[in-house]
């Protein structure tokens, strides 16, 4: 007699088993098709562009300086002709506030045109894709490649591959580093191996993510590390700009000879030849809907077009469209939630650039004696003794001329003669008001301090303060 229960631990081990394995089955390589066409000719200037920017930028020279260097040791950033200091941290908190709600409205109005054509992830891994295919040939080559067992030519091949990408990955590694460290001074530091251990770990840190992001991981990063394919969503309604098939085009799909009438077989446009899941980069069908996968880098309507081409169709069985369009409908590009988008936009960009055409590269701050509220002097007067804090964040040096209005007679003295500060230094200055009791009409007075370059009367800070005095 057959014990009923004799099969359940071993059934539910088998189910248990295939869960497991089916939530964590090793993603199989996906192997991207060569595609040509009006968009991928676009990637390719986006990617030259960019990376071009990123690797040339930190040799450019401004005024007998590195044009972009973000000095941390010294706390200040070199951005061409502007020097910003901690105290100018409020402008690179509006500037990522502009930077996120441009990648809002860019969203909302074209979806993720970020994500196929700008995102460093996508860029990098293009750079990489390239040289694999200098090196290994085209994804039917790779295929092959990969099959073959382990001999001397595939190690041979495979190592010159992974040779270029190191040496890429580690001159990106150098140039991020030389964002924050004189490009110049690294490099020739980095030749005579005298690296401190900081610059040594960012360069092989940022390197091997480079590495590791753009060599291997690839479309897992979009798939399952990238929050923006996660919130996108929030962003999207029906008159985003999506890349998508049109069924009603292409339905039902079937191979067929070019000279055969498809209609009179009930066939739609689309043969089947799967080319638009061949040349996409997180080897996703198209055909199956919007999915979040999508980075929408057009590249399977560049491969359908070139289908629909040979086939003597019309083109754009997979375009750029909205789900309104798809429908039958009207695109609305203005809507509300795009005209909000940009009024922040312009209001934010408008207030960063009022202040910023108002930015004076001089700071002052006056800090009042709190231990004494104030004192008499000898001859009667009425003493106040404040701090002065001087900060010049000009590029050069400059001396200046300090004085005081609010309260008449109102006199300044300080123990220098010539207030001089250097190129981002600070100078504490003590000095001491005294005015005549009689001047004073009320117990606390307003009294406002005035700098003044004497080379350049714009570099003027002006600060007040409270002189107290009896009841």
């Amino acid at each position: 007699m057959t014990n009923p229960d004799a099969t359940g631990p071993s059934t539910a081990g088998s189910a248990d088993e295939q869960v497991t394995q089916s939530l964590y089955a090793k993603a199989a390589k996906i192997y991207p098709r060569q595609v040509h066409g009006l968009f991928a000719r676009l990637r390719v200037l986006g990617v030259l562009g960019l990376l071009g920017i990123y690797y040339v930028l930190p040799w450019l020279r401004w005024d007998g300086q590195q044009a972009l260097l973000l000095d941390l040791p010294e706390r200040k950033f070199h951005i061409f002709f502007v020097t910003l200091w901690p105290q100018d941290f409020f402008y690179l908190a509006l500037l990522l506030i502009i930077a996120g709600l441009t990648l809002f409205f860019v969203t909302a109005l074209a979806g993720r045109v970020w994500c196929g054509y700008a995102c460093p992830q996508t860029v990098w891994t293009e750079a990489f894709l390239w040289i694999e295919r200098k090196v290994e040939g085209d994804r039917m080559r790779q295929q092959k490649l990969d099959a073959l067992p382990l001999n001397a030519r595939k190690f041979r091949i495979k190592a010159t591959k992974h040779f270029l990408w190191i040496a890429f990955s580690a001159w990106t590694g150098f140039t991020f580093v030389g964002y924050f460290t004189p490009i110049t001074e690294l490099g020739q530091r980095l030749l005579s191996f005298d690296l401190g251990p900081w610059e040594t770990f960012w360069i092989i840190f940022y390197g091997f993510a480079t590495y590791g992001n753009a060599g291997f991981m690839r479309e897992q990063v979009c798939k399952y590390m990238c929050p923006y394919a996660r919130f996108q969503s929030a962003m999207f309604d029906k008159d985003t700009l999506i890349v998508s098939y049109i069924p009603t085009r292409g339905e039902p799909r079937g191979s067929r000879k070019r000279s055969e009438d498809h209609v009179a077989k009930g066939l739609g446009d689309c043969i089947d030849c799967t080319l638009c899941v061949q040349v996409c980069p997180t080897g996703i069908d198209i055909r199956n809907g919007l999915q979040y996968e999508c980075i929408a880098c057009s590249a399977c309507i560049d491969a359908c077009d070139d289908v629909m081409d040979k086939m003597g169709y019309e083109k754009g069985l997979i375009k750029y469209t909205t789900e309104h369009a798809m429908k039958g409908g009207v695109t609305h590009v203005i809507r509300p939630r795009i005209v909000i988008y940009a009024l922040l936009l312009l209001a934010i960009m408008a207030a960063f650039a009022w202040s910023f055409s108002q930015r004076i590269s001089l700071g002052l701050d006056v800090i009042r004696d709190r231990n004494t509220l104030y004192r008499e002097t000898d001859n009667g007067l009425i003493e106040n003794v404040y701090i002065l804090k001087i900060l010049n964040m000009d590029d050069a040096e400059h001396q200046y001329d300090l004085s005081v209005s609010g309260i008449p007679g109102l006199s300044l003295h300080k123990d220098m003669s010539i207030i001089r500060v250097p190129s981002g230094g600070v100078l504490e200055l003590p000095v001491r008001l005294r005015a005549d009791e009689a001047d004073l009409k009320e117990r606390s007075s307003d009294v406002v301090f005035e700098l003044v370059a004497t080379d350049d009367a714009a570099l003027r800070a002006r600060e007040e303060a409270r002189f107290l005095g009896p009841q």
